[in-house]
């Protein structure tokens, strides 16, 4: 699937892309990808420019690297989304460098230090707080204005199926409802201005933060924590992947989707499902 040669679905579109790198993972060995890297280069063998952005340069860097060995155009910039200068210079830099914005998609989340409410760290709650709702507000409030000057465009944010479900985790769950709670408001708010707003909740994700990140924090074996998390997936009984977060984000990017707004889109295997 994350081989395939696009048709051009983003033909002439400019696409800026927050979170386009990814972490190590569980070691030189995992080949696993994540959803920004994943959606990167979707948007760029579908025809767009883009420019990749990351807390780490190197890692947006990484990215554009294998864009550009498939002829795609994209630009590496390293920006922290939680600093407001640094959320608009990504807007700023995005019309210096293609003109304008056409997409913006915000794949942003971290939960790391996460837990209940009785045993969270007020500065572990903030930071996670600032990076999920926080960066992805400041990002929105500068890219739409360019936006609306252009004549419309589309912004993806990446949620989390943890929003509706069931989790142990207090910070990642009720800042990812928040993400959902944005994004429809930015939809309703931006109706007149041609400019479409919607969020995807992945699930269980098969990427290198979400197996490689956790089996290092807590020296465990990745393949272990794979096989788990498999076995609490409905359909299949297997994770999806970073490409299947990018293929929805995508349709979503896409005129395809040019009559959906304020829409929270679950890509998870069927866990939504079992909420109620």
């Amino acid at each position: 699937m994350g081989q395939d040669i696009g048709s051009g679905r983003l033909e002439g579109k400019i696409a800026v892309v927050v979170g386009a790198g990814q972490s190590p993972g569980s070691g030189p060995d995992d080949d696993t990808i994540g959803n920004g890297r994943a959606t990167a280069l979707l948007f760029a063998r579908e025809g767009a420019k883009v420019l990749a952005v990351d807390r780490v340069l190197a890692s947006a860097q990484q990215t554009v690297d294998l864009i550009t060995a498939e002829n795609g155009e994209a630009v590496a910039m390293q920006a922290d989304i939680c600093d407001e200068s640094q959320a608009a210079a990504i807007t700023a830099t995005c019309l210096d460098t293609f003109g304008a914005i056409d997409i913006l998609h915000n794949n942003v989340g971290i939960g790391a230090g996460d837990g209940g409410v009785t045993t969270l760290e007020l500065d572990t709650w903030n930071r996670i707080y600032d990076t999920n709702v926080t960066g992805m507000f400041l990002t929105c409030k500068h890219a739409i204005p360019a936006m609306r000057a252009g004549g419309g465009g589309v912004i993806v944010n990446i949620s989390s199926v943890a929003a509706i479900a069931s989790t142990s985790i207090a910070a990642y769950k009720t800042s990812k409802a928040a993400v959902n709670a944005l994004t429809q408001h930015l939809a309703a708010a931006n109706f007149k201005h041609n400019i479409r707003v919607n969020a995807i909740m992945p699930g269980l994700m098969d990427t290198p933060m979400a197996v490689g990140g956790y089996a290092r924090a807590r020296g465990a074996d990745p393949d272990e924590v794979r096989a788990g998390r498999d076995r609490m997936v409905p359909f299949g009984g297997h994770q999806g992947t970073g490409w299947d977060t990018a293929y929805a984000a995508l349709f979503l990017a896409s005129d395809e989707s040019r009559f959906i707004t304020g829409v929270l889109l679950p890509v998870d295997g069927g866990a939504a499902i079992r909420v109620g």
